[in-house]
């Protein structure tokens, strides 16, 4: 009982941490990933941006974000990657159409 009371906090703190995002963080990642891709930026044709919103989470956990230009709602999906190890999903850019 003594020897866990002892090494059972030194084997906690030395186990590698698993690094999690809030919602608000993981959303801006997402956010990010959409507004400085220039795949988003040659579909939207360079438009400014007026609104981005995610409007849909497919069972596979692809999500379906709007990107709202003057004239124009560009659909764009973002395929969550989980990290191999310790560490934050990033998330794999999908731009299927474009603005006329």
């Amino acid at each position: 009982m003594k020897f866990a009371a002892i090494f059972l906090p030194i084997l906690l703190a030395s186990a590698p941490a698993s690094a999690a995002l809030s919602g608000f963080y993981d959303s801006a990642e997402q956010i990010t990933a959409i507004i400085s891709s220039s795949d988003v930026a040659d579909a939207a044709r360079q438009l400014p941006i007026e609104a981005v919103t995610r409007t849909a989470t497919r069972d596979d956990g692809v999500q379906e974000w709007t990107v709202k230009t003057h004239g124009c709602a560009l659909k764009v999906y973002l395929k969550p990657v989980p990290p191999s190890g310790p560490g934050k999903t990033t998330y794999r850019l999908d731009v299927p159409g474009k603005c006329d």
